[in-house]
């Protein structure tokens, strides 16, 4: 909303000393935001002065233009005194008449210097300017050529700022939905009254006396009361449509952003920013019979004055004549109704119509409108009639127009419900000192009127729809207190609370991995089809199953990821891209693995039943807590010690275990295929049973298609798993004094068997004296045979309590031996 700044000083009085920065400051403190401030002279620098034209010579020239050369009265402007001679192409004035000059060393819009300069044979010192070239387009000043004062606008030489509004100050304001009433110079005036101390003498332009109703006027009849509750018809004749737009009505509109049309319209708009109350015009002539305010039937259509034939809802309230629909209530009229250039009876129509069904025709149809924006958010019903009789009062004055006696009113303004609330709870609620006292005057000094002690009830002005319940009436008394006055208060932690389990764990597995050497990233969890095909995952795999979003922010990742990996293997190959050889990165997250529900649309009158909200989180995603990680290059860095080690797939499978090794647990795996690990190096890694993610080294192709060195290893597991199995007191380890029994055993198997089979068989065979295993030789040759492999592990045994007998050890690591033969098929190697 843009408002001058001498158009709000008309309706309240400011004091001299509040600058138009503390003006802004103190309503953008009370919650009408300032936007900006702006001068239409703003550009403009230097003498800008009234000249009178003396003489005016026409000079055809060679190219066939035809100029002028002019000698002008600037008075002392130009420090001598003298006539001013300037060239000027336009032809639209002549001697005696009083026009605008810049002088040389002004600048104008654009950064337009002026400079005495030679030009057709003369010296021309100065400029003769018209509207455009002050940035005065679109104004009453606006004509085809150069603007042409009063004969009585002022002495020459005389600054013309002030005459042409150039130093007016508008200011804009960013004006929230639930302020309506601030869509108006009555609404701003009404705020600087509270909001700026010593603002005084508010003069409502919507307060005055109007013609009482009659049967004399236009026959209205409303047919749906709810939609429109008041409606009130004038009508004015012997109009001249072509009289012209007053100054200083074209300049306000203008200011306020609107472009200045004709006479009619142009009071229609004033009066609408004056009071907020929107205006629509008919011709008279064109009207047939009574207005009927009703619904719109099926099928029915209208052509609106945008030109555009729309075809309504049954919800359109619309206004008919015995012709047919001539317009949409609230929202724009129709061609049919139009006023124009033969236009010499105007029906005037302030109604007041529901705000819900307004903001729902204007989206339905895509019509933004000014009207339309004030009628949606709600405008002040009851002062239809007062609207309607100023633009009757300056039709009448401006237009030549004579204004009919009848006036129809139909209906009345809904009562403004009454709110009861605690005296103290602006207090409570802001933590100031707030006394009930205060808040009464604070309510009062809004428009609401308050009665009772304690518990108060509060009546809201009509002009404000938005104070609905005790917070809204308790928010208008904190913001006239101040907001800056509310305290900064730091609130008290309760006791005794900390990082629930779950938070506490999930810290722990980021510490172990980032232990192994990984570095934690955080990537978007959105993806496409293509990611998965990057990935190698087939079309029937449970992983495609993917929630789309309805606006995603790129239309090539629609999808809500089911996995971690296509994320965080794209930032592993940036890094590859931006010359990082070696590496790893973690990242801790959840991923969405949709129900299969659909979500239900639940009520906003009332709670949701308990049936609702089951039915609404059955449809919310399940999303488990994933780990993923990646390594590339070398696990061991090369130089000058000697050659690094590349990562394998065992690289992966231990971070795995480290972090379950964090929480207790201990990992078993087992070869699998999966994508997108090579389907040879794949471990499907489980704890107690429960099958917890993947690890290995990641297929070729996949490495190929997304920029990664070949042989890059890759894990992803279910850290819900871990959490729900996880040991959270895990007791200290036993050391014991005694000696340790050191046994050593190669066991060849079937190169097809996991080591990881043969350990546990070791390990459960040898009982309750085994302190440690260790694989430490895995050899393949001629001396185990084709297809063979020899596993040699360190077992390592100790009683806490005694030192062991000569062939305890032996005995045990014969036990674990057989069991291994009988489980993995493993013979002892000599």
């Amino acid at each position: 909303m843009k408002a001058p700044l001498s158009w709000i000083k008309e309706y309240v009085d400011v004091p001299a000393d509040v600058t138009t920065e503390e003006l802004t400051r103190r309503l953008t403190m009370t919650g009408l935001k300032l936007e900006a401030i702006t001068s239409p002279g703003a550009e403009i620098t230097g003498p800008l002065v009234i000249g009178k034209v003396l003489t005016q010579d026409k000079e055809p020239q060679k190219n066939g233009k035809v100029i002028n050369w002019c000698t002008v009265d600037v008075g002392d402007a130009n420090g001598t005194g003298e006539p001013q001679g300037i060239i000027c192409g336009a032809h639209n004035f002549g001697p005696g008449d009083h026009v605008v000059v810049v002088l040389p060393g002004g600048v104008l819009p654009g950064g337009f210097a002026i400079s005495e300069r030679k030009t057709y044979g003369h010296l021309s010192a100065g400029m003769i300017c018209s509207a455009a070239e002050l940035g005065l387009g679109g104004t009453a000043w606006e004509n085809d050529g150069i603007i042409v004062l009063p004969a009585d606008a002022g002495a020459p030489g005389t600054d013309v700022r002030a005459l042409l509004g150039l130093d007016e100050e508008i200011i804009e304001f960013e004006i929230n939905p639930d302020r309506a009433y601030a869509l108006s110079l009555r609404g701003i005036a009404r705020e600087v009254l509270v909001s700026v101390e010593g603002a005084s003498n508010f003069r409502d332009p919507a307060q005055r006396a109007t013609p009482a109703a009659d049967d004399a006027g236009h026959p209205v009849r409303v047919e749906d009361a709810d939609g429109c509750p008041v409606f009130v018809a004038r009508t004015v004749t012997g109009f001249d449509p072509s009289a012209p737009t007053p100054g200083f009505i074209a300049e306000r509109i203008t200011a306020a952003g609107m472009r200045s049309v004709s006479l009619a319209v142009d009071i229609t708009n004033y009066v609408m920013l004056e009071t907020g109350r929107p205006i629509h015009g008919y011709d008279a002539a064109k009207v047939q019979g009574t207005l009927v305010v009703r619904r719109a039937a099926a099928g029915e259509r209208l052509t609106t004055l945008d030109g555009v034939k729309r075809e309504l809802s049954v919800e359109d309230l619309v206004v008919v004549d015995d012709s047919g629909i001539i317009g949409l209530g609230g929202v724009m009229g129709g061609e049919t109704t139009e006023i124009g250039d033969s236009t010499t009876s105007i029906l005037v129509e302030a109604a007041h119509w529901d705000a819900v069904s307004m903001f729902r025709t204007g989206k339905r149809h895509k019509i933004s409108s000014e009207a339309g924006k004030r009628n949606e958010r709600g405008v002040d019903p009851t002062i239809c009639e007062a609207a309607a009789d100023r633009v009757v009062e300056l039709l009448v004055a401006h237009g030549g127009a004579s204004a009919e006696p009848g006036v129809t009113v139909v209906g009345t303004a809904p009562a403004m419900p009454t709110i009861t609330v605690a005296g103290d709870k602006a207090a409570r609620v802001s933590g100031m000192e707030i006394s009930e006292e205060t808040a009464v005057e604070a309510l009062r000094a809004v428009g609401c009127e308050v009665t009772g002690s304690g518990t108060l009830s509060v009546t809201p002005p009509p002009w404000r729809p938005d104070l609905t319940d005790p917070q809204d009436t308790t928010e208008e008394v904190i913001r006239l207190v101040g907001y800056d006055r509310v305290p900064s208060v730091l609130p008290i932690p309760p006791a005794g609370r900390g990082l629930t389990v779950a938070q506490q764990l999930r810290r722990r597995f980021g510490r172990a991995v980032a232990a192994e050497g990984f570095v934690e990233v955080i990537t978007f969890p959105f993806v496409g089809e293509a990611d998965f095909d990057l990935l190698g995952i087939g079309a029937d795999d449970e992983r495609r199953n993917a929630l789309r979003l309805e606006n995603p922010l790129s239309s090539e990742a629609p999808l809500m990821t089911t996995t971690v990996l296509p994320g965080l293997l794209r930032t592993a190959a940036r890094n590859v891209g931006y010359g990082n050889a070696s590496f790893g990165l973690f990242e801790t997250t959840t991923v969405t693995l949709p129900t299969g529900g659909a979500a239900p649309i639940l009520p906003v009158d009332r709670r949701p039943s308990e049936d609702e909200l089951a039915a609404l989180n059955a449809a919310i995603p399940h999303q488990p807590l994933r780990l993923a990680l990646v390594a590339v290059g070398e696990a061991d860095l090369s130089g000058w010690w000697g050659e690094g080690r590349t990562v394998t797939w065992a690289d992966a499978v231990d971070a795995v275990r480290a972090v379950a090794d964090s929480v207790g647990l201990r990992v078993s795996a087992r070869g699998v295929e999966y994508a997108p690990w090579h389907p040879g190096r794949c471990a499907e890694l489980s704890v107690d049973g429960a099958v917890i993610g993947h690890a290995g080294e990641l297929h070729p192709k996949v490495c190929t298609a997304l920029g990664l060195p070949r042989g890059s290893v890759a894990a992803e597991v279910d850290l819900d798993v871990l959490i729900e199995h996880a040991i959270l007191l895990r007791p200290a380890a036993m050391v014991s004094t005694q000696p340790v029994a050191k046994e050593d055993v190669a066991l060849i198997v079937d190169a097809a068997t996991p080591a990881i089979a043969v350990e546990e068989a070791l390990r459960e065979g040898a009982g309750e004296l085994l302190e440690s295993i260790r694989l430490f030789d895995v050899f393949t040759g001629e001396q185990v045979g084709e297809g063979k492999k020899s596993l040699a592990f360190a077992l390592r045994f100790r009683a806490f309590d005694r030192t062991l007998k000569e062939g305890e050890s032996g005995a045990a690591r014969d036990a674990a031996v057989a069991l291994a033969t009988e489980r993995t098929g493993a013979v002892q190697r000599a």
